[in-house]
């Protein structure tokens, strides 16, 4: 139930990722020659790529947050340079910090970024816990142990985030499909604010069991209209990169894209569009970085949690909304926020 009066747990989760943004520092400075790279010169994102051996998502991810530390900005040129607080990081100067924030270079968890780094990836991919083999390969998510520990574990976000979410995207009298949806708590907020309305849950079998065992303690919790929610939502197992998604008029993505390679998110972008009916809108509530991807610290810190464990990272809505034009969407220019900081953005399918 939305609450006003309930704070805002972004602190929480911003400290937890900061130790993802910390792993990029130490990186960056003790094992990739960023700063060396660039103690004399500005580069472009291109050419300090190469200079790394740094394929696309890895410097997405990297450039983005030594941005957001204010250790690199971009020029008038859009190369980018060190700022003045960032050349105390470079070794030839005197006074310098680099060698402080060597102390810590052996650090099994920077060790293992400078490896993620390097490769796009951990070496051995089911170590990433959400990490979701394309192709015809088994999803980490078919476990039902597995599945049950993740779904969980990320319930206390979606029931906080669910009501927010659902008070900012469109009321109507139709269907919501919720791709991916997890826990369904989404769904099910939006059907409370919907009353007439029904839902499609869409995610993995496992998931799915998980969710269904939720709705049941949602629907006895004698909240007005949740003894409802049972007849209202289906439950419909597939893969969203392959299976037919059913027709609707609201889609939902929440925390999906990001899970996911630009290929991948285009893929996506296209076969939710065709799920929509005219005049449908797709929405997305996830976590933006800026248009000129040199932040904000919070997302480039999760855009670093997501690297370390998924094929994905965070996007801006620039990105998003190229996504959406090429899928033959209208997009938006609302940015609704919601909490910890996420976003909704959303695009809508021309009627005829």
């Amino acid at each position: 139930m939305l609450n006003d009066s309930q704070p805002d747990l972004a602190p929480i989760t911003r400290h937890l990722r900061a130790m993802f943004g910390s792993r990029l520092l130490i990186a960056a400075v003790s094992h990739l020659p960023v700063f060396d790279y660039l103690s004399d010169t500005s580069l472009s994102v291109n050419e300090l790529r190469e200079r790394l051996n740094l394929q696309e998502r890895p410097a997405m991810v990297l450039f983005p947050a030594l941005c957001a530390m204010d250790l690199l900005r971009y020029d008038a040129s859009d190369r980018l340079t060190i700022t003045e607080l960032g050349r105390y990081l470079v070794r030839q100067q005197t006074p310098n910090v680099a060698g402080y924030v060597g102390l810590e270079k052996d650090d099994l968890g920077a060790l293992e970024m400078v490896i993620r780094l390097q490769n796009d990836g951990p070496l051995d991919a089911p170590q990433g816990i959400t990490f979701v083999k394309e192709g015809e390969g088994p999803s980490p998510m078919d476990d039902p142990a597995l599945a049950r520990e993740l779904t969980l574990g990320l319930s206390g976000r979606a029931r906080r985030l669910s009501p927010i979410v659902a008070s900012k995207i469109t009321k109507r009298d139709g269907h919501l499909l919720d791709v991916a949806g997890g826990t369904g708590f989404y769904t099910y907020e939006w059907l409370l604010q919907n009353p007439i309305s029904t839902a499609t849950l869409f995610d993995r079998p496992a998931v799915l069991s998980v969710a269904s065992e939720l709705l049941d303690e949602l629907s006895q919790s004698g909240r007005p209209g949740a003894e409802t929610l049972r007849e209202r939502v289906t439950f419909l197992p597939g893969d969203m990169l392959t299976d037919e998604l059913p027709q609707t008029d609201i889609l939902l993505a929440a925390s999906l894209f990001h899970d996911w390679p630009t290929p991948t998110c285009q893929l996506l972008a296209n076969r939710f569009a065709a799920a929509l009916r005219p005049g449908g809108e797709l929405w997305v509530h996830d976590a933006f970085l800026n248009d000129t991807l040199d932040g904000p610290l919070p997302v480039t810190d999760y855009s670093a949690q997501l690297f370390w464990g998924t094929k994905g990272r965070c996007y801006s809505r620039a990105e998003y909304r190229s996504w959406f034009v090429q899928a033959g969407l209208e997009p938006t220019s609302d940015n609704i926020p919601t909490q910890m900081d996420y976003g909704l953005i959303w695009a809508r399918k021309p009627n005829g």
